[in-house]
């Protein structure tokens, strides 16, 4: 679960960023600018996306 709190404490109070600034960065670029490394994150593996894949599918299942 992402703390969306603590990102925009963060993000507003700890970089001074506007909400649209904010908004407009991807993940990467926020944790360059957070000090993070986003390489340090594992990749994740095909049976993660599959699992993923599996509970959100693009298109809407009939039932």
């Amino acid at each position: 679960m992402i703390d969306w709190s603590a990102l925009l404490r963060l993000g507003l109070h700890g970089l001074r960023l506007t909400p649209d600034q904010f908004w407009a960065l991807t993940p990467a670029e926020l944790a360059l600018m957070a000090g993070l490394d986003p390489q340090a994150a594992p990749a994740m593996a095909r049976d993660r996306l599959a699992e993923l894949s599996a509970l959100y599918p693009d298109e809407r299942r009939s039932e």
